[in-house]
């Protein structure tokens, strides 16, 4: 029996995750003359919940997100050992959900393609069910690639949706709750009221190591529960993940020149390299895409801005090399704690992975809240540049 000929499309997304979903809403919104097929074997967006700053967004971009927001806050707070603090800063939290909702809105019928790619190419692809997609464009959506590129400390987390009877009592986020024990580096607690009586509740951790142990840190959030006096009567939602954080790394090997593969997202590695979040990274380099998939050299195009973000991220590293290198790690939550002092409007650019020469200087300024001699050890290596 003959293979059926293979499909033919102008753009085939590979991978249905954030960045690979938004770019799909991108091109079906702004280019509705192309063919563009989105493939991904689970669901679009998976289990998460994204969370970001009204101003990690450009204004002329949030038009892509808005629709997406399922929880909005004016403020949040911020919880260390020998500070606290209330930033009246917009919050903003989007669901994997909400994505898949959206996406299988804006692409017509079939052109989302439920089945793994097993076989990416710069112009098809090949489905591990069988058949192929040829495109004029394939663009790979599918995540961290090459980590070993990378030197990494890693921010882990597990979290859940839990119910409390009688209501948890929290109007606004939590962005960190460091008051807690500090197990495996800097341990913090993050807590979203999606409801009166409903609490995302995730505990993070900057670690050394990748490892994550699901049962005991859902201990520890049970616990944590216990401490607050919540009288816990299901658990919802549960995520878990583990991010790098770059401190140093050799762009030409995370994605060499010579490959013509298009990437977006964190397979192009445009990440933050502190918090390790992308979302802001995606919605930058999909609202550029409309304009750019016209050009034949689609990948070497990307591939350009991705290095130039990389090259921007060089202060970040920096920083993570304070953090993972000169900082004791049962002391780095000082570090944050330090930080979290600073401007509103510092510490706003900062997430956005904006922040400009004065707040790079400001942020170095004055006593280390680490060792000096480990701190100049830690910037000495240079390899973070």
């Amino acid at each position: 029996m003959s293979a059926p000929p293979p499909l033919r499309c102008d753009i085939a997304i590979v991978g249905g995750g954030l960045a690979g979903g938004l770019a799909a809403l991108v091109l079906s919104k702004r280019r509705p003359d192309l063919d563009v097929r989105l493939i991904e074997a689970g669901p679009v967006g998976g289990n998460h919940i994204w969370s970001f700053f009204d101003s990690d967004i450009a204004k002329k971009d949030r038009w892509l997100v808005e629709p997406l927001v399922r929880h909005h806050w004016p403020a949040y707070h911020v919880s260390f050992p020998g500070h606290a603090r209330k930033l009246r800063m917009g919050y903003k939290s989007i669901t994997g959900e909400a994505l898949a909702k959206a996406v299988e809105a804006a692409l017509p019928g079939g052109h989302l393609v439920i089945d793994k790619a097993k076989h990416v190419a710069p112009d098809h692809v090949l489905l591990a069910r069988g058949g192929r997609i040829d495109a004029r464009h394939v663009i790979d959506a599918r995540g961290a690639a090459n980590l070993s590129a990378l030197t990494c400390g890693w921010q882990k987390f597990v979290g859940q949706a839990l119910t409390v009877n009688g209501g948890h009592g929290l109007a606004y986020p939590v962005v960190m709750d460091a008051t807690v024990e500090q197990i495996d580096g800097y341990r913090f607690v993050y807590l979203l009221p999606l409801d009166a009586e409903t609490v995302f509740v995730e505990d993070t951790y900057y670690s050394d190591s990748a490892a994550l142990d699901l049962a005991e840190t859902r201990g520890r959030i049970a616990a944590y529960a216990a401490m607050r006096q919540w009288q816990v009567s299901a658990i919802g939602r549960e995520e878990s993940g583990v991010l790098p954080v770059v401190i140093a790394g050799d762009f030409d090997r995370l994605w060499p020149a010579y490959d013509g593969l298009a990437r977006i997202g964190a397979r192009a590695g445009q990440f933050h390299a502190t918090t390790g979040y992308s979302l802001p990274d995606a919605v930058r380099t999909v609202s550029a895409l409309p304009g750019l998939v016209d050009h034949r050299n689609l990948a070497e195009m990307l591939r350009r801005r991705a290095e130039g973000d990389w090259r921007g991220q060089r202060y970040y590293r920096m920083l993570c090399a304070m953090l993972f290198r000169a900082a004791e790690p049962e002391q780095r939550f000082r570090i944050f704690q330090r930080f979290y002092r600073l401007s509103p409007g510092l510490i706003a650019r900062f997430y956005a992975g904006r922040s400009n020469t004065v707040d790079k200087i400001r942020l170095l300024s004055g006593r280390p809240p680490v060792p000096i001699g480990r701190a100049i050890a830690a910037l000495a290596k240079r390899d973070w540049r």
